[in-house]
């Protein structure tokens, strides 16, 4: 089980390093990079949904420039805006 774990981790970190946009690379993937070992199954399966949403869409949620819809508004959109906040703040 443990590797089909570390096989998927392995994938949404590729998916989130190869987005399209620069911006989205940068964001998503240090995100991925800084959070996805640490996420159960059920944690991946919202951040895999998350990058189901279009770029343009994700990073005004991050950004703050659009309510995340409800659907959306869960534990691990919660640490992706934390994550963006803290790149802009240059924590």
């Amino acid at each position: 089980m443990r590797g089909v774990v570390d096989s998927r981790r392995k994938r949404l970190l590729f998916r989130s390093l190869r987005r399209g946009t620069k911006e989205s690379d940068l964001i998503l993937g240090g995100f991925a990079a800084a959070h996805l070992e640490s996420m159960g199954p059920a944690q991946l399966d919202r951040f895999e949904a998350l990058l189901e949403r279009s770029d343009p869409e994700l990073l005004g949620w991050v950004v703050g420039g659009a309510d995340v819809p409800a659907a959306f508004d869960s534990d691990v959109t919660a640490m992706l805006v934390a994550y963006g906040r803290a790149l802009r703040s240059g924590a």
